[in-house]
């Protein structure tokens, strides 16, 4: 039997609003208001805290991205799917993930749909703490917890 560790992880969506400068992820979308109440609640709330970028995949908070302008949505279904795979593959050659218990989505459904599935085939138990809210309804549920 695996023993498995219970650090959660939250995964926060890149958004449309963006520096106009290379920079450390975590400083590149913090111009739009989601991102910037969405990300401290998760390096308070999350042992591990990461960006999914529909450009560069899996994001840590201190890597260096240049800016740009791409999004998920729009994308087919094999296109979402295989970045989906990439975001993956990312995220088992830069963490540990059999010391995630579990994982936080702070994403729209085309940034989790395809990946939670892969995550919890390896056991890594997922959680969408803001499904079927609204951006607004979200902002409220950040300034309500916190932030």
């Amino acid at each position: 039997m695996t023993l498995r560790h219970s650090k959660s992880l939250g995964l926060i969506s890149c958004t449309s609003e963006k520096q106009d400068y290379p920079c450390k992820a975590s400083e590149m979308y913090l111009p739009s208001n989601l991102f910037s109440k969405a990300f401290p609640y998760a390096k308070k709330h999350y042992d591990i805290v990461s960006i999914l970028s529909a450009k560069y995949g899996f994001l840590s908070l201190d890597d260096h991205v240049e800016p740009y302008n791409e999004s998920l949505n729009g994308k087919g279904v094999a296109e979402i799917k295989a970045w989906s795979d990439k975001v993956f593959g990312q995220m088992k050659s830069r963490l540990d993930l059999k010391a995630i218990g579990v994982v936080y989505f702070h994403a729209g459904d085309r940034y989790r749909k395809y990946l939670i599935p892969k995550l919890e085939g390896v056991g890594i138990k997922c959680e969408v703490p803001l499904e079927c809210l609204r951006i607004g309804e979200q902002l409220e549920w950040y300034n309500k917890h916190d932030c």
